[in-house]
């Protein structure tokens, strides 16, 4: 379904264990310092644990082909998220087709590069 997508690997710790994950993602670059993840779970009723990890400690380290970085993870709300969701199925649609599968709404989260 995501073949041929931009892929990020993202590096968390556990809110409650305290453990490092690694989890792959598609990821949607805004610019050079910025890029959008999803936390669609494939559509289930409840939000990926990744996504717990990154409020309870947003900042982390993510690999983009042969680059690693350090990132700070904030949640897009509102207006904004709109726009960009808009964007993201117009790119994926899958992720609409995980939309139509849950209640909940499905969460973008920003990763902003940090020097």
């Amino acid at each position: 379904m995501f073949e041929g997508a931009d892929m990020i690997l993202v590096h968390h710790v556990g809110a409650k264990s305290g453990t490092e994950r690694v989890t792959p993602l598609v990821h949607f670059p805004e610019d050079d310092q910025r890029t959008i993840i999803v936390a669609s779970a494939g559509g289930a009723p409840k939000h990926p644990a990744w996504f717990h990890n990154l409020k309870a400690n947003p900042k982390i380290g993510v690999e983009v082909g042969t680059e690693t970085y350090t990132v700070v993870a904030e949640e897009v709300t509102g207006a904004e998220r709109d726009e960009l969701w808009e964007r993201i199925t117009a790119k994926a649609s899958g992720f609409a087709d995980y939309q139509a599968k849950t209640e909940r709404t499905i969460p973008l989260v920003r990763l902003t590069r940090v020097s």
